[in-house]
């Protein structure tokens, strides 16, 4: 299978490019910079991506597309009007990516978008495939925009289009929230998270890429969406350990009202941080993906 992989140089990306060639298809990636191209790859670089970008050179004899190139969710954004730069890049760069694809007979378009197009946290129930989206901030609704987008191509042509809404993604070389916890477990920082009782999925980089790697071919997924994770959900103290574990280190966790944090949150500027730790992001999804076609697959 011939196989395009956007943003081939990202966390997700390098780690998707190994593993599909060990499988033997024939992958090639793309880059926005020059100088992250490494010896031996078939990578093409594009420059910023948008509206206008030309996919054309990338996308010739390929197959399968899976699109992880994005403007990614900032956590302290600086920009004045960030969702217009969101769309920008999320939106139209992925709408013009698709209608090329289309053009150049790709059959299937994987499109990894996000668990924060369904909101930021669960409550009575776990988030499922068929709830009402409710993204809330730029970056969920740009991705929401994306998704729905790729639908009506889908709707006009021949292209199959699969939608995978992972949680927080772990594994080495992550960076964002994960990284800095792991950061402070590393220093060995005291943590006021012992009293936190939230639940929480995640999904570890290394199952994330084996369920692309199975949506290139597999045929229940086809124009379907997916919400995906390692199917076994943690509290903050027991994510806490986890890294603790992993690196050697004591998990250094003492008991803090969660009410006061989110109060010192709101006071430093770090609210939705605080709110992350402490309240609960549940799915109800698909934790693998069988070779299997009949293998059930909640569907939208």
């Amino acid at each position: 299978m011939k196989i395009l992989i956007t943003g081939q140089n990202g966390f997700i990306g390098k780690a998707l490019f190994k593993l599909l060639q060990q499988q033997k298809h024939q992958v090639r990636g793309t880059v926005r910079n020059k100088q992250k191209i490494q010896k031996n790859r078939d990578i093409v670089v594009l420059g910023n991506i948008g509206p206008t970008t030309d996919w054309m050179s990338a996308l010739t004899g390929i197959e399968v597309v899976v699109h992880l190139a994005n403007r990614a969710h900032v956590i302290n954004e600086k920009v004045r009007d960030p969702l217009t730069i969101f769309r920008e890049v999320n939106v139209a760069g992925t709408i013009q990516l698709a209608k090329q694809a289309v053009e150049s007979g790709v059959r299937r378009f994987i499109f990894v978008s996000s668990i924060k197009v369904n909101g930021e946290q669960t409550s009575k129930h776990p988030f499922t495939v068929n709830d009402k989206p409710n993204p809330q901030d730029p970056y969920a609704i740009s991705k929401l925009e994306a998704e729905n987008a790729l639908r009506e191509i889908a709707k006009q042509s021949s292209m199959e289009v699969v939608i995978i809404r992972p949680p927080l993604v772990y594994g080495q070389g992550v960076k964002g929230n994960y990284q800095r916890l792991s950061r402070l477990v590393k220093l060995g920082v005291p943590l006021p998270f012992a009293s936190i009782k939230n639940k929480r999925s995640l999904i570890s980089l290394e199952n994330l890429i084996h369920i692309l790697a199975k949506a290139v071919t597999h045929p229940a997924v086809a124009n379907q969406t997916l919400l995906v994770s390692d199917g076994e959900d943690l509290s903050t103290p027991q994510l806490i350990e986890k890294i603790a574990d992993s690196i050697g280190k004591p998990a250094r966790l003492f008991h803090f009202s969660p009410k006061l944090l989110k109060i010192v949150g709101k006071l430093t500027g770090q609210r939705k941080v605080i709110d992350r730790l402490c309240e609960n992001l549940q799915i109800d999804g698909i934790s693998n993906l069988g070779s299997d076609p009949k293998s059930p697959i909640k569907k939208r």
